[in-house]
């Protein structure tokens, strides 16, 4: 037994001691939408505030890397699997409370249920989050966005918990330092809820702009196939799906992992897929288009452990 293996096991026991339910070499491939990857060293979901403080102190003390995982929608799970501990927000952090044009969200509640709850209420704003498979913490991390609107257009502050320290706090917007695809939270960093401030609108007519992202969507996305979505952030003034498909790579497969069809910023997987075949693809996508537009395109998509590969031939 590995001297890591031996860690893992101290600290199941030890959280399982306190009453907490961890599930050892827990399968990631069906938690994530690209359905690939390997198993969890330990899967631990928590249900309270409380619980989340100890597990992330025992899983820092014992320098064991730890791994939040939302809906899997924007993760790439190597094939080895997570080495550590991969955490998941249980029912206790979902739920959304509208009070005027304040809403307050759990981190674990889906994006396209707060889009729809608040549209019935008559608050828009938030209804391109019924395009994003994400969680509400989730969206914060990497500051999600759709049909030209994104996390930082509403949000007012986000209840974060430091996994190294224990403290949970109230960071406001301007310490979230949300821009394009990207805010300040490190991986230690544990979103808990998040509170948005929408407009007032007719419901009918927010529905109406929800029904439209959903049309668009299943016209120009390839719904029906695993993918993780948008593979590539686009580069200023251009579109990564145009870069990738003027590189002539719709089609472009490896393995079990193709470029899609009917979305070119898109990666889809069929059954037998592994996820060195899905990063391979990424490498190559990137690889072709440099070589084709001289522009470097940055994956969106977290590579949980899996490293660049060198050999894309």
């Amino acid at each position: 037994m590995s001297s890591g293996d031996v860690t893992l096991a101290a600290l199941e026991q030890e959280l399982t001691g306190t009453g907490v339910t961890v599930v050892p070499r827990a399968a990631l491939d069906q938690l994530t939408t690209l359905r690939v990857g390997g198993p969890a060293g330990l899967f631990v979901t928590v249900e309270d505030e409380q619980t989340l403080v100890a597990v992330t102190a025992a899983t820092a003390r014992r320098a064991v890397p730890l791994l939040v995982l939302g809906r899997g929608s924007n993760l790439l799970v190597q094939d080895e699997g997570w080495p550590g501990v991969v955490l998941r927000l249980g029912s206790g952090f979902r739920g959304t409370v509208v009070d005027g044009t304040t809403v307050r969200a759990g981190a674990a509640e889906p994006m396209p249920s707060v889009a729809v709850h608040t549209a019935r209420l008559g608050l828009t704003g938030f209804a391109w989050g019924a395009a994003v498979p994400g969680t509400m913490g989730g969206g914060v991390r990497m500051n999600a966005g759709a049909h030209g609107a994104d996390m930082a257009a509403s949000l007012v502050s986000a209840r974060v918990l430091d996994g190294r320290s224990g403290a949970v706090e109230e960071w406001e917007a301007g310490r979230l330092e949300l821009r394009y695809r990207h805010s300040a939270l490190e991986p230690h960093h544990v979103v808990v809820s998040v509170e948005l401030v929408l407009e007032p609108d007719e419901p009918v007519r927010v529905m109406a702009e929800i029904d439209a992202i959903r049309t668009w969507r299943r016209e120009h996305q390839p719904l029906n196939r695993p993918s993780c979505g948008s593979v590539f952030t686009n580069p200023p003034g251009r579109s990564a799906g145009a870069l990738i498909e003027e590189a002539g790579l719709k089609g472009a497969r490896i393995g079990g992992a193709e470029v899609s069809e009917t979305h070119a910023n898109f990666i889809v997987t069929s059954e037998g897929a592994r996820a060195a075949d899905v990063a391979a693809l990424i490498d190559l996508v990137a690889e072709r288009v440099h070589e084709h537009a001289g522009i470097e395109l940055r994956a969106e998509v977290v590579r949980a452990g899996v490293p660049p590969t060198t050999d894309v031939a």
